[in-house]
């Protein structure tokens, strides 16, 4: 289990990099504004995904 979730946690931050880059790309060159609304939102939902993958996995090493 922990396995899985070690190589989780880095494809969850990595996906949250990305949206972050592509909602501040678009707001940089003018893009549409609700594009940009929809990308931070996407960004908040992966941090939390994120942020559970995180707190699993220092659980199930811990133990």
């Amino acid at each position: 289990m922990s396995v899985l979730l070690e190589y989780a946690v880095p494809l969850a931050l990595g996906a949250v990099l990305l949206v972050l880059l592509m909602g501040l790309w678009n707001m940089m060159r003018g893009g549409d504004s609700n594009r940009s609304q929809k990308l931070m939102r996407w960004r908040v939902g992966l941090q939390f995904l994120a942020v559970i993958l995180i707190m699993g996995t220092l659980y199930f090493t811990s133990q």
